[in-house]
């Protein structure tokens, strides 16, 4: 990057204000892979069946991970985002 281009940009503002519908939805996107899985497994393999309860077992970690992160979120917006 030359010296004027770098002159030009700035960096992005840190936008925080939709991080918890974002969140909320990422939950609710995992929710969904995780029964459509399930409803797979009637069709699996024994082999694949156990790849997908150790992949639903990740997305539940996941999932306890996103709720956790909302609920600073959550925090960090009534606090106006102020560390």
């Amino acid at each position: 990057m030359t010296k004027n281009q770098n002159q030009y940009q700035q960096p992005n503002p840190d936008d925080r204000s939709d991080n918890v519908e974002k969140l909320q939805d990422m939950v609710q996107n995992t929710i969904e892979n995780i029964e459509e899985a399930e409803a797979s497994m009637e069709f699996a393999s024994g082999e694949d069946k156990q790849r997908i309860k150790e992949k639903n077992a990740r997305r539940e970690q996941s999932i306890e991970a996103f709720r956790n992160e909302i609920q600073d979120e959550s925090a960090a917006r009534q606090n106006g985002y102020r560390s």
